[in-house]
């Protein structure tokens, strides 16, 4: 179950459909492959198989478990270098550690948000707490690669730590689903997190037998994502569950459904920027050539160093 929940009653519903408006219909779902990411953890490839084009502004998502680990079972990634893009993670339920090379870092747990603008160049590293290694325990996250415009490849480097409080938290207008809005504006109310490009992300879950029929900006474009559960999807209720990105097409409105059991979905979409995309490892740039100096940089030291008091991944066994 997630870690942030409301009392659905309590909270402002979201907005009715004007005459006007129109839901956006399915383009495309498809399954993502699972795989193992960093030290060896358990990853979904959400947007795998999808177009670029599809997807802009965003590059890459991974989903997280779900998982339960045994103890000494929780693994995460090494120091590893960024640039040109963002990198979003999302813990539902669990703790991950971060540090980077810049000076940002911290735990994010239960329903928190880290954001690291990775711009001109970091180094990073996340990766569970000794503590979570040691025990085992839940998790569940996601981790959101989004695009940076040519003008701000290069932007320096910035960390935010939303924690799951600050989110702004919605109800559906039936008062069966609830929202959680870490980035962006939904229906007028506006999320913590900052972001260069202009996006929105939202976590909502639906109960059994409600519906969510959400405003969305018509210049934006529109992604579910099912983390959890199986529902339906668009106007025509297109099945959809656990694992599954539904690429919608122009409108005003998303709507999902959870007709036979509770759903969870990421809604998350943006303005597209329309721009090459060369995308190369942990760099994301408009030309090869722009890819091979950020290689050079990162092997010549420009991203920066790992500090003197770095995190590293725990094994383990009381050794660090």
């Amino acid at each position: 179950m997630p870690a942030v929940t409301a009392d659905t009653l309590t909270l402002p519903r979201v907005g009715a459909a004007g005459p006007g408006d129109t839901d956006r219909p399915v383009r495309s779902i498809t399954t993502g492959p699972r795989g193992y990411e960093g030290e060896g953890f358990p990853v979904v490839r959400a947007f795998a198989g999808v177009s670029a084009a599809a997807l802009d502004p965003f590059v890459h998502m991974d989903q997280m478990g779900a998982v339960e680990y045994q103890p000494g079972e929780p693994r995460g990634t090494d120091w590893h270098p960024h640039r040109g893009f963002e990198t979003v993670t999302y813990m539902i339920d669990g703790k991950f550690a971060h540090q980077d090379s810049h000076g940002g870092g911290g735990l994010i747990s239960d329903g928190a948000t880290q954001w690291m603008t990775a711009g001109s160049g970091i180094l990073h590293i996340e990766t569970p707490p000794a503590e979570l290694v040691e025990s085992g325990g839940v998790f569940h996250g996601v981790q959101l690669w989004v695009n940076l415009p040519k003008r701000d490849k290069f932007a320096p480097p910035r960390y935010q730590a939303i924690e799951g409080a600050d989110a702004a938290l919605l109800a559906s207008d039936d008062g069966g689903a609830l929202v959680r809005i870490v980035a962006g504006e939904i229906d007028g109310h506006r999320g913590p997190g900052l972001t260069h490009t202009p996006i929105t992300l939202a976590h909502a879950t639906i109960a059994h037998g409600a519906r969510l029929n959400i405003p969305w900006r018509r210049d934006f474009n529109a992604l579910v994502y099912v983390l959890s559960g199986s529902g339906s999807v668009g106007p025509v209720a297109h099945p959809i569950r656990s694992g599954q990105l539904a690429v919608l097409g122009p409108g005003d409105r998303i709507t999902v459904g959870a007709p036979g059991e509770a759903i969870d979905v990421l809604l998350l979409g943006g303005r597209p920027i329309r721009e090459p995309v060369f995308h190369y490892g942990p760099f994301v740039m408009n030309s090869r050539a722009e890819l091979i100096e950020a290689l050079e940089d990162y092997q010549a030291g420009k991203f920066g160093t790992i500090p003197p008091n770095a995190l590293m991944p725990h094994h383990g066994g009381g050794t660090i």
